[in-house]
């Protein structure tokens, strides 16, 4: 039977006029017929009749059969009101508040990896999904759960979200590495599952695992010198683990980031129209940095802001994370208009930062704690950029959508999407990786209505390969 090279597509004529195209690309195998594309499984599990008559029913049957589950594992993890959800039980991170003392914590490095559960026979995703791990890769790791990432290095999140999303096990796994932080199964606080992760990791025969570097945080200063030189060498953050704390599932204090924000300006180029509780008011300002560089800025405005947006021409500033591989700000949140009478053209400020309307702007970078939901890359441990509540003119507090975003990225394409619930309104946003994107918003009947659509369509979309970031 015929077959297809990686990165290789042929066409096969069906029932319609135009003929299904069918591609291989990093052994994940696709066609463009509706029966393929409808299916409800991850991508790497799917198959169609165009498939099967192109490879042969036997060839079909191992691609899919033996280990390869053919639908994400539903594992048992309960959210808050106790509804089981896909994905292992895993340990989520909540965000350092600033004044928290964590001297006496331990301290490690945000990685910018995969996560990684290993359930003991294999390595499963946030959501459930299998990494398809070469045997030799897998070897020597215990038969006992261990909760790490899979990590190439600092600045490689999309190269080593191409090398495990494969289904082909291929050599490129060497570049890989298992940082194991955590033995979810095991007894006893922190330390003691510390060491008995150390301890077998020891003894065993992986050779591509190994317990992630921890150590004490003293005070501090410590954690503010040691976040600097992390960052410094292109690192995410620091994950800070309260001393004898238990493993459990779901978001908890006791396991907290810290990563340092910063603040750059831009100039308003456009105004992008509001969607659900939004509509007929401002959705997003579309700025421009000093190098051209364009995107969206579409949190962190009250309402009042909302209805009175800054004028076309006007130099804002902004809040992020981190700059993507393209240059541009992720997570980007709005903090003030420059009231000063001077504009950069989005220059970052090198010095002590402008007085903003109603608020003071924040220096160039700072250590702050991430307000609202959402999900950058690694964890892999999500962040969060949604604004925190605002009081607008009637006196209430008001928090717009808080988004969850998952990336999809292959050989030939590189996009996003995000989803945000507020009350009874589910809006959406897609679009290439770099780019603001495009959004809708539906208003539902009652806001249990509401959810349900949103946990659909992120079924629907982690099915479909997007991993959450």
């Amino acid at each position: 039977m015929a077959d297809l090279a990686d990165g290789e597509s042929t066409e096969m004529q069906g029932s319609g006029s135009k003929p299904y195209v069918l591609r291989n690309s990093g052994g994940v195998y696709s066609c463009t017929c509706p029966a393929w594309r409808n299916q409800s499984t991850a991508i790497e599990v799917r198959t169609c009749k165009h498939l099967r008559k192109l490879r042969g029913d036997a060839a079909e049957e191992a691609r899919l059969g033996g280990a390869l589950p053919q639908k994400p594992v539903k594992a048992t993890k309960v959210d808050e009101e106790g509804n089981e959800v896909a994905g292992p039980p895993i340990l989520l991170a909540e965000s350092w508040d600033n004044a928290a003392d964590l001297a006496g914590w331990w301290m490690s490095e945000k990685l910018d990896g995969v996560r990684a559960y290993w359930d003991g026979k294999q390595f499963l995703s946030r959501q459930g999904n299998l990494y398809h791990a070469p045997d030799w890769f897998i070897e020597g790791l215990p038969n006992t759960p261990l909760d790490g990432e899979l990590w190439i290095g600092r600045k490689k999140f999309q190269r080593t979200v191409s090398v495990v999303r494969r289904q082909d096990k291929s050599e490129l796994w060497k570049e890989v590495q298992y940082l194991v932080f955590d033995a979810p199964a095991a007894a006893g606080g922190f330390e003691d599952r510390l060491a008995l992760l150390r301890d077998t990791l020891a003894g065993s025969k992986a050779k591509y695992a190994e317990p992630h570097a921890q150590q004490l945080c003293r005070d501090i200063a410590s954690l503010r010198t040691e976040l600097s030189r992390v960052e410094a060498l292109g690192g995410e953050g620091l994950m800070l683990r309260q001393p004898g704390s238990k493993y459990a599932a779901g978001r908890s204090s006791t396991l907290l980031k810290v990563k340092t924000f910063h603040d750059a300006e831009a100039m308003v180029i456009g105004h992008q129209d509001g969607l659900g509780k939004h509509k007929g008011r401002l959705g997003a300002l579309l700025v421009k940095l000093a190098d051209g560089t364009q995107f969206a800025v579409g949190t962190g405005f009250s309402d009042k802001e909302r209805g009175a947006p800054p004028a076309v021409g006007a130099t804002i500033t902004f809040r992020y994370q981190e700059l993507s591989e393209a240059g541009v700000p992720r997570f980007p949140s709005y903090v003030g208009v420059r009231t000063d009478g001077k504009t950069n053209g989005g220059v970052v400020p090198s010095g002590p930062a402008a007085t903003t309307s109603g608020k003071a702007a924040a220096t160039k970078s700072s250590t702050v704690v991430q307000v609202g939901r959402a999900l950058p890359a690694g964890e892999t441990e999500p962040g969060t950029n949604g604004p925190s509540s605002k009081t607008g003119e009637s006196g209430s507090n008001v928090a717009p959508p808080a988004f969850r975003r998952f990336e999809y990225n292959d050989e030939k394409s590189s996009k996003f999407w995000e989803v945000g619930r507020s009350g009874c309104d589910v809006t959406t946003k897609w679009g290439r990786i770099g780019s603001a994107g495009q959004s809708k918003s539906k208003t539902f009947a009652n806001e249990d209505a509401a959810k349900k659509q949103a946990e659909k369509l992120i079924e629907e979309k982690t099915g479909e390969g997007y991993d959450e970031v």
